[in-house]
Parts: C-alpha cells; structure tokens; sequence
C-alpha cells in the first residue's frame, strides 16, 4: 500500500516503493487476506462507492471489486510502479489514479466507504490524511483503516527485526516499525479517527496465517529493497548480511517439511463519517 509519505509507499523516493510484483511477495500477499477479514466487517452493501486509499498494488480494490458488487471503486496512490500493478485488476467498476493521501483529488461527501490498508503510519501528517478521509465520505459512511501490529503481531518482521537488532543494535534499532510507528497501537487509531470528526469508532484485531514454503520463501523477498525492512537488509554488507540470514535460519520455527508457520496481525478502525 501506498502514501503520500517521503519515506512511505508510493513516495517520492520512489525506490523502495516502486515495483509492485517486488512488493507483492514481501507483505502483499498477507495484506490480500487482511483485507477480505476486513471488509466483512464493514457493512457496506451492494452498489456503494468506494475510496481506497493508498491503494498500493491493489488488495483491497480488488477485494471490493470481487466480492462487494460496487458501483465505482477509485484507488488513489502516489506510487505510478504500484499503479501499474494495481490496473492489471482493473475492470469496469475500478479506476486507479495517482495522488496524495494528505491531499485526496476528490471532492467532498462523494463515497459511501472509504478505506485504507497499510498506509497512515506512513503518512507525515496522519491527522490530515484522516481528515481527507472524512471529508470524502457521504454523511453515514463508514471509513476504515488497517495497520500492522508492528510491536508484536506481525511475526514475520518481528523476527527480522529482532535478529537485525542482536547483530547491529546501533544500525538497526532505529529502523524498527515498532519503534518508529507509534500510531500502529489501538489508542492512537482510535484518538486519530475520533479527532476526525468520526462517530462510534471502533478498533479491533485481524490476525492471519502466514506460511511460507520454507526459508527461502521467508528470506528471498528482503531481498527487495522495498519497505523498511527490505531496504535495511540490502543496505548491508554482504557478509553482514549473510550473518543475519543465518541467524534467522537458526531462530525461525521451521516445520518437518520445511514449512514455517507464522502469523501476522493487523489493527483495524472505523468510524462512521
């Protein structure tokens, strides 16, 4: 998913976030399965407009878009790479443009839901990304967010971060979501949300498996450079690297077959506009 934010998906940066079938296998496919839990949970009825936020490469468009009968679905992200991936799921119901999550280019009271996956801790000014998501909605609309559980929820980064940390405390540490994301918590989404304007704000878990094949499933996709994570792990020296590789090796709870079985859980708000 993507944002306005300079050092956030979609940015101007434009490296770590650019590519999203480099994305997809990272946090794409566990975003892909948040998102249908998340949805769900919403009410929003057949025919209804939607807003996606941030839309990234596109699992929350193309989960309205397959399940939710929509009238319109517009996805609004800054990230043309991720753009690009997202319109391979483009039908006649869903449009993808580029724009800021702190500046949406809609006009007011327009959509009856409007959503965002993996986006507003990425935002600079998170109070006016919410704002911007309440002034697109009808009046009674649902708006709606999800974020990782970055402090102990999402397994697969955790892990990493906690094995990066061990072999580079000074160079890893501050590069950690769960200390740099404080909004990543249920208080703060759901002060964010009610300082919007919004009514019976709610906040609750979503938690998914993740399974990969084995370590290299796991492994490859740090490889990316895109997201934080991704992006430490190729600012390393080789060697350097190697060494967090193996360590991860030896930490992660690897099955009979391989398999490593871990679990990712998101938070998620909303609010009726």
């Amino acid at each position: 998913m993507a944002t306005g934010s300079e050092s956030g998906p979609g940015s101007g940066q434009g490296r770590m976030w650019a590519a999203g079938e480099v994305y997809e296998p990272y946090v794409g496919r566990w975003s892909r399965l948040v998102a249908v839990e998340f949805l769900s949970r919403l009410g929003v009825p057949a025919g209804a407009r939607w807003l996606d936020v941030g839309c990234g490469t596109g699992a929350l468009s193309a989960a309205i878009a397959g399940r939710y009968a929509p009238a319109f679905v517009l996805g609004v992200d800054p990230s043309e790479g991720f753009l690009t991936y997202a319109r391979r799921l483009t039908d006649g119901q869903t449009e993808f443009v580029r724009g800021d999550a702190q500046a949406l280019p809609v006009g007011d009271a327009v959509f009856h839901a409007v959503v965002s996956g993996l986006v507003l801790n990425f935002v600079p000014d998170q109070a006016r990304a919410a704002a911007e998501m309440r002034r697109a909605a009808r009046k009674g609309a649902k708006v709606a967010a999800y974020v990782w559980d970055y402090a102990q929820g999402m397994q697969m980064m955790r892990c990493f971060w906690d094995a990066a940390a061990a072999l580079d405390p000074a160079g890893a540490g501050g590069k950690d979501e769960a200390l740099r994301f404080q909004l990543c918590r249920p208080d703060p989404l759901r002060v964010l949300f009610e300082e919007a304007g919004l009514r019976k704000v709610e906040v609750s878990a979503i938690e998914v498996p993740t399974v990969f094949r084995d370590f290299d499933d796991y492994w490859a996709p740090f490889l990316g450079g895109q997201a934080p994570a991704p992006a430490y792990c190729m600012s390393l020296a080789e060697d350097r690297r190697a060494a967090l590789r193996e360590r991860l090796r030896a930490l992660l709870p690897a099955e009979p077959d391989g398999s490593i079985h871990l679990s990712a859980r998101a938070w998620a708000v909303q609010g009726t506009a």
